[in-house]
């Protein structure tokens, strides 16, 4: 694994993680932190009204909503989050977002790893 395990940020920085991405009109952007076999972290940003259809993740999946609204469809079940709230859609359970309006969102993303 190459250093920095953590990318696209500056080091020893206070930042805002919201400020990182923006909204682009009719885009889904995103901005990935760390990507390996144990973990992802990536910023989004969604513009009203776009989507990432219904999909699984071997992995437990944490949403946390920075700035705005998104709508999350877990295992058919509709959560509605709002800045500063936070969601675990659990591995291998289908899943879903909707931008009720622009918003921003930080998921991470932990793997299983094989026990020794």
């Amino acid at each position: 694994m190459m250093y920095p395990y953590i990318k696209n940020i500056n080091h020893e920085t206070v930042e805002n993680l919201a400020e990182l991405v923006a909204i682009q009109p009719g885009q889904i952007v995103s901005k990935t932190l760390a990507q390996n076999k144990a973990v992802s972290l990536t910023l989004f940003a969604f513009a009203k009204g776009e989507e990432i259809s219904t999909h699984e993740s071997s992995g437990d999946a944490m949403v946390q909503v920075l700035e705005g609204t998104g709508q999350f469809t877990v295992d058919g079940k509709e959560y509605v989050l709002n800045a500063g709230q936070v969601l675990v859609m659990p591995a291998q359970k289908p899943h879903a977002v909707y931008a009720k309006e622009d918003f921003k969102m930080l998921l991470t993303v932990v793997f299983p790893q094989k026990e020794s």
